[in-house]
């Protein structure tokens, strides 16, 4: 294998060989990064990887750098915190695994991560062996998470995977009139937000309620809280994107 120049760094198969897989590994420490890298190399083959330390270098580097079959993601780095790479990234590459590799690996961090589109979850203390098999598992379309932390059959999970399925259930109206309900608005505040009238806005915030299974701001306010509404807006967006690209 040779070392290519670029944005990071990515090791190619040697002449003669098929590069088969391609991964962008997305991580601000240097030492971790490299021992990702080598973890994965030493134990696939056929495997290109590029390194960004940032989030604005991965999607650079994602949109002018050709196609990748894998995102290893870092929840914290330099230019974004928590959840909103991952969901940018899944706004911009809606067909695109990501996968989070991260040593905040609670069962709440875990099940919110793949609520959020994540394709799987992989704490940075995990085993080498343990790592190997999360990126088989993720590269064969199913979904990979810490063992004793299964978001598919935990009660936590089925509950969020319902609410973000009622929350799908809105429209973007009824969803923008609930975020603002989040923020605290009034129903003028919303009006004048939305440019419509109050008895519109009273309209959107019942079917909210009854769509939610809810009776007042409070109590919406509180089924939200248990998710990241910008993540279910991003699943908007990216579902958007794949039926922009299906149609193409």
């Amino acid at each position: 294998m040779r070392l290519e120049g670029g944005v990071g760094w990515c090791l190619t198969p040697a002449v003669g060989l098929t590069m088969s897989k391609r991964f962008l590994i997305v991580e601000d420490h240097p030492l971790y990064a490299e021992a990702l890298r080598l973890s994965i190399c030493g134990g696939m083959s056929d495997v290109r990887i590029n390194h960004t330390t940032t989030l604005a270098e991965a999607k650079t580097v994602l949109q002018h750098e050709g196609e990748f079959d894998l995102v290893l993601l870092d929840l914290w780095l330099p230019d974004t915190h928590g959840f909103d790479g991952l969901i940018e990234l899944r706004r911009l590459f809606p067909k695109l695994p990501i996968v989070i590799v991260s040593a905040f690996a609670n069962q709440n961090v875990v099940e919110k991560a793949i609520v959020c589109g994540a394709a799987g979850f992989i704490p940075k203390s995990a085993s080498k062996e343990a790592l190997l098999q999360g990126i088989n598992i993720v590269l064969a379309g199913e979904v990979t998470a810490p063992s004793g932390c299964v978001p598919t059959n935990s009660v936590g999970s089925l509950e969020a995977t319902a609410l973000t399925h009622r929350l799908k259930s809105l429209t973007r109206q009824q969803l923008r009139v609930l975020q603002m309900l989040c923020q605290g608005l009034l129903n003028k505040q919303i009006a004048f937000e939305l440019e419509v009238g109050e008895t519109t806005v009273k309209a959107h915030i019942s079917e909210v309620f009854r769509k939610l299974s809810v009776c007042s701001r409070t109590q919406a306010v509180v089924e939200v809280s248990k998710l990241d509404l910008g993540a279910v807006l991003a699943l908007y967006a990216a579902d958007d994107g794949a039926k922009a690209v299906a149609s193409n």
